[in-house]
């Protein structure tokens, strides 16, 4: 690979990164934790009303490729009068992913918690919305941190996906430039060392968060 290319390349890959890739995965990220939280109470819920649609939803949601989920939305809800920029596309699809596949760990999370810990509270007269949001909760969420982290590890690689619709992002860059160069290996494992990069970075605050809660715990 040309160094000058390399060079030259890496300032708008890096920008693509910056501006795209990274808001892209943190805003999907936030919406689909809360989804996730929903999803996982409502399948959860004794009310069937509740379940059933919660059980479908993740079942759709894990069962169906990303990709397939993001041209459902972009290039299909159209047909229905629903036509979203590509960038709110992308944010829904990416929203909803981590809402299914997050509403089974925090529910695990949950489940995770001593039995216990319910009865506990329920004696000293909290409520059960108290116990779920001042005692369950708090601990699932500590129990959740590590499979939700590595979540956000994988949207971060998946909105690389977000090029097939156009979003300018890291992946689009490289496309970019990769299509008026025509280096198109060089440029392309380029971008897989921004990604790898990014990644390495996140595992690595990844790990001091899961350090200071195993200290918490201890």
């Amino acid at each position: 690979m040309d160094l000058s290319l390399f060079l030259d390349s890496l300032g708008p890959i890096a920008l693509g990164a910056i501006t795209g890739t990274i808001p892209l995965a943190l805003v999907s990220f936030a919406f689909g934790l809360v989804l996730a939280v929903v999803v996982a109470l409502a399948r959860m819920s004794p009310s069937r009303w509740l379940r059933w649609p919660a059980r479908a939803f993740i079942s759709v949601i894990r069962g169906t490729p990303l990709l397939v989920q993001l041209f459902v939305i972009f290039y299909g809800l159209p047909n229905l009068g629903w036509t979203l920029d590509a960038w709110p596309s992308a944010v829904i699809a990416f929203t909803l992913n981590v809402g299914g596949y997050g509403a089974e760990t925090i529910r695990a999370a949950i489940l995770s918690v001593p039995r216990g810990q319910w009865e506990a509270a329920f004696m000293i007269g909290l409520g059960r919305r108290q116990t779920l949001t001042r005692v369950i909760l708090p601990q699932a969420a500590r129990v959740s941190v590590p499979p939700l982290s590595n979540t956000f590890i994988s949207l971060v690689k998946d909105t690389s996906l977000a090029s097939m619709i156009m979003v300018t992002e890291l992946f689009r860059e490289a496309q970019k430039i990769a299509a008026f160069t025509q280096e198109f290996l060089a440029l392309y494992i380029e971008a897989a060392l921004v990604y790898w990069l990014i990644c390495l970075v996140l595992s690595a605050a990844q790990s001091r968060i899961e350090t200071r809660l195993e200290r918490h715990v201890a």
